[in-house]
């Protein structure tokens, strides 16, 4: 089998700690303002992460497809989990059968690796375990079926569909609370800057309805 290309040194990490100050609904919005989509629809938050917390990160992508091989055929998702890089995020397309491919063990290999956090387009389970760990899954449900028989990772570092948004390996992931959004890497300093006069903007509005002035009269400005 072909090892894919796990190198990450290209990452601009510096544009990902600007959009870490921002919040889901800033940096979807600045991607629309650029004529850009993002959302990964049906995904949220069913693992672990603080108030007002961000993930934010490199993509490492896994793509799973309907397999009935048993006894847990999950070697190409564990190699991408132990080569995802410091502060990446797993995105995996597994939408195709039901089952489970996350959960308390994936997420401990996660975390350990030093990863931010863990998409899934599909079910994840084990969820108190995962949340005593503090880790971010995010998925579409929970469920505790697994993947044996069902199906299985057969490519890493592909581009994979999620709804109506491609996910590369490299593209930039953002999750919060409110749910997840993928921007494309030769993007991102785009977005980075967009979000951060959004950002501004909106405090600034804040400050002055807080301060007792009319909605109305200061947003939109």
């Amino acid at each position: 089998m072909r090892m894919p290309d796990f190198d990450y040194s290209d990452t601009d990490w510096d544009s990902i700690s600007r959009l870490k100050k921002w919040y889901s609904g800033d940096v979807h919005d600045s991607m629309e303002h650029l004529g850009l989509w993002g959302h990964l629809e049906g995904i949220s938050l069913l693992g672990s992460l603080g108030a007002g917390e961000v993930v934010c990160g490199p993509a490492v992508t896994v793509l799973f497809e309907v397999s009935d091989r048993k006894g847990e055929p999950q070697d190409v998702y564990h190699h991408a989990i132990d080569h995802t890089p410091e502060g990446g995020i797993l995105v995996c397309e597994a939408s195709c059968a039901p089952g489970s491919c996350s959960g308390e063990l994936m997420s401990s290999g996660a975390k350990t690796r030093g990863a931010a956090a863990t998409i899934v387009n599909g079910t994840v389970r084990d969820l108190a375990q995962v949340r005593a760990l503090g880790y971010p899954l995010f998925g579409t449900l929970s469920s505790p079926v697994g993947v044996t028989g069902k199906k299985e990772p057969k490519q890493s570092q592909v581009p994979v569909n999620i709804g109506r948004v491609t996910v590369r390996p490299g593209d930039i992931i953002f999750g919060d609370i409110d749910g997840v959004i993928a921007i494309p890497k030769d993007r991102l300093r785009d977005v980075a800057e967009a979000a951060d006069a959004l950002g501004k903007n909106e405090a600034t509005a804040r400050d002055r309805i807080l301060s007792g002035e009319k909605l109305q009269s200061v947003w939109p400005t």
